[in-house]
């Protein structure tokens, strides 16, 4: 078994920046499924995924499910990647936490999230292993902080 960290990372209000008023500089709006509304994304996006996955075992951990590779990656052109199985859509953000804390295990995880629950909070505080837990604004999306964020912290371990 691989000793890189886990690196979690959701997509809507992550990379999809769903509840900016506007789409926002940067990024592109395509629709991934007919008669809702478009989806946000920035092609820079695409780097950040390859720095990520280079660093740890980058895992998403959205409600897309496999949908993300499906509907989503051959938007950026990145290679599909392992995904986190929650419920089906729609579900409570806190049963995130269980398929997570599973596919985690013992390892150092990173999650990169718009919606760090108090569930989310308590599981982080209470692994004996390294947890970091990145919150992005749902409005903003990923920053490039938040990426040297994780790869800085990956560097610590």
């Amino acid at each position: 078994m691989s000793e890189a960290p886990i690196l979690l990372l959701d997509l809507d209000g992550v990379l999809n920046p769903f509840a900016a008023a506007a789409c926002p500089d940067g990024f592109l709006e395509h629709v991934c499924i007919a008669g809702e509304d478009p989806q946000r994304y920035c092609p820079a996006h695409a780097g950040w995924i390859r720095e990520l996955a280079a660093a740890g075992d980058l895992w998403w951990a959205t409600g897309w499910g496999e949908y993300a590779n499906q509907l989503f990656v051959p938007l950026l052109g990145v290679d599909p990647l392992p995904v986190v199985r929650f419920p089906e859509a729609p579900f409570e953000p806190e049963l995130k936490v269980p398929a997570v804390d599973e596919v985690a295990g013992d390892r150092p995880v990173a999650w990169i999230d718009d919606n760090h629950t108090p569930r989310g909070l308590r599981w982080a505080a209470g692994r004996p292993a390294p947890t970091l837990l990145v919150s992005v604004d749902p409005a903003v999306g990923w920053t490039r902080s938040d990426v040297d964020n994780v790869l800085e912290w990956v560097t610590r371990l």
